[in-house]
């Protein structure tokens, strides 16, 4: 599901893949997008997870406030196992302003009242979040995750964990109407390709090729990402691992395209 890693690290490490993404929840020309009105900030997932990071969206949100003190945060997710983000909304005196609102089967009613989705997670595959979101015509920002496939078109991709630089971002989105629609736009045109019935009929090509052991020629006829922008990728991601991991300082793109030496990395 992630590009990077089927047309170049995989290739590195000998392993045959073939990309394929995952089927869209919603249909493209049936979706009206988002009025962008709102100073709504959208955050989707499974909360509880610490890898997902809501933590620190809620501390820049603090320095949110400060410029937009009607922004309001809707998180959805069940809320098992998340009383020590509740605990931080309120340590934060962020409780009037951020709403739990647990499981939605049917989240439309907020994704047209949003206007703003932050994906602060270490790390993702797909990210159907982001997909779901950028449909709706909501701009993104991201930290890292520059190799999803749907990263590029609507998001702001920020190299850093600072809460005030996430914040900066989120002011800068909120406050200028121009700039917010310009990216929602963005944001939901990119989707465009996304398309179920096209995904669909990948999954039957790669069925059949198996049995006709054509699978190899498949491989080489899809358009894979250019080397040099799997390095340009590398790096930054790299440069993100060794902020967030001191013992990790020295590590080299050579070093993480060697599977032996990640094998053994403790």
């Amino acid at each position: 599901m992630v590009p990077l890693e089927n047309d170049y690290i995989f290739k590195k490490w000998g392993i045959n893949s073939i990309l394929m993404d995952n089927f869209m929840t919603y249909e493209y020309e049936l979706i009206s997008p988002s009025n962008l009105f709102s100073n709504n900030i959208l955050m989707l997932g499974r909360a509880d997870d610490k890898n997902k990071r809501f933590d620190l969206c809620f501390k820049a949100f603090e320095y949110i406030l400060q410029y937009i003190p009607d922004c309001k945060i809707n998180i959805m997710s069940s809320i098992n196992n998340t009383l020590f983000l509740q605990n931080l909304a309120c340590n934060l005196n962020l409780e009037n302003n951020i709403e739990f609102l647990g499981y939605i089967s049917q989240p439309q009613i907020f994704f047209k009242n949003a206007s703003l989705h932050i994906l602060p997670s270490i790390g993702e595959s797909f990210s159907m979040a982001l997909c779901e979101t950028k449909i709706f015509g909501i701009p993104n920002i991201l930290i890292g995750l520059e190799y999803l496939s749907a990263s590029s078109g609507g998001t702001v991709i920020i190299f850093d964990d600072s809460a005030e630089l996430l914040a900066k971002e989120s002011i800068n989105l909120l406050k200028d109407n121009k700039y917010k629609k310009f990216i929602g736009k963005q944001a939901r045109l990119s989707m465009k390709k996304f398309n179920n019935s096209l995904l669909l009929g990948r999954w039957i090509k790669l069925i059949l090729s198996i049995y006709n052991n054509n699978y190899q020629k498949m491989i080489q006829d899809d358009i894979k990402i250019s080397n040099s922008k799997a390095i340009n990728i590398l790096k930054n991601e790299v440069n993100l691992i060794k902020k967030r991991n001191q013992k990790l300082n020295n590590i080299t793109i050579n070093e993480i395209l060697n599977i032996s030496y990640l094998k053994n990395l403790k």
